[in-house]
């Protein structure tokens, strides 16, 4: 059971706090950073055990690191992949509290 608890938290990386964010909460909607690896049956699964609510239905995409300039050296920002997950009507999760 603690394995299945670890991948869990492999999945989930962090919540995404952003105006727009909070914006869709009021749909019943959560987005969470997860690995680009990450598969949504994983995304689904990793939110039901840590959370303990019905999910149904996940939204994946990919965002493209930036190249941005510091102190005159060109870098890369790395790429992120967030999961929009939508929950059973009437429920909710409070993911300013933490885990």
């Amino acid at each position: 059971m603690a394995e299945v608890q670890t991948r869990d938290y492999d999945v989930i990386l962090a919540p995404v706090i952003t105006e727009k964010a909070t914006l869709v909460a009021e749909e019943n909607k959560i987005i969470f950073r997860v690995p680009l690896e990450a598969t949504k049956e994983d995304i689904k699964r990793a939110v039901e055990s840590l959370f303990k609510v019905d999910v149904t239905k996940v939204n994946t995409l990919r965002v493209k690191g930036k190249t941005k300039r510091f102190r005159g050296h060109l870098g890369r920002r790395s790429d992120v992949k967030k999961a929009i997950v939508t929950l059973k009507d009437g429920q909710s999760v409070d993911v300013t509290t933490g885990l």
